[in-house]
């Protein structure tokens, strides 16, 4: 009688047991407000898989900088595809997307458009983010060996 109702007990566990979704509990922007001067997580938003080949993040710093993203920028640059794992240690064999309007620029300075974080959602599995000087939303889902981008033109030329 003892076996059945052992039995009984760790069958119900395994059935009323449900996976949690711990991912709603992590904010990639947290850590995200840092400088030179002082550090306060030097992190950035990465966007990817678990053991991904590379990171994807919004660039509010310059190509090159070792700050790709911090919170008090109101300007993003580009979206970055980067391997890069901490400031201090810079990247390498990065690149960086930026959906344009009209005629496409070069210079990051020109084609960079003004943001809200209230216009942005940030997951370690999804971005989304509104570009206010180009008029559209940009999305981002990570695969294992890349990323997949959704941009949606609110306004036609």
């Amino acid at each position: 009688m003892k076996k059945y109702l052992l039995l009984v007990c760790a069958l119900s566990c395994i059935v009323f047991a449900k996976a949690k979704d711990w991912t709603q509990y992590v904010n990639p922007l947290m850590g995200s407000q840092s400088s030179f001067e002082l550090s306060t997580g030097n992190t950035y938003p990465a966007i990817a898989r678990p053991w991904g080949m590379n990171f994807w993040t919004p660039q509010t710093g310059k190509m090159g900088d070792g700050w790709q993203y911090t919170y008090t920028a109101n300007k993003i640059r580009g979206f970055k595809q980067t391997h890069q794992p901490s400031p201090w240690i810079n990247d390498y064999g990065q690149f960086s997307i930026m959906p344009v309007v009209g005629k496409p620029e070069f210079n990051e300075e020109k084609r960079a458009s003004w943001f809200a974080h209230k216009g942005e959602t940030a997951t370690p599995y999804y971005y989304k983010v509104y570009l206010a000087e180009h008029d559209v939303v940009t999305e981002m889902a990570p695969t294992e060996r890349a990323v997949l981008f959704r941009k949606t033109i609110i306004r036609m030329l």
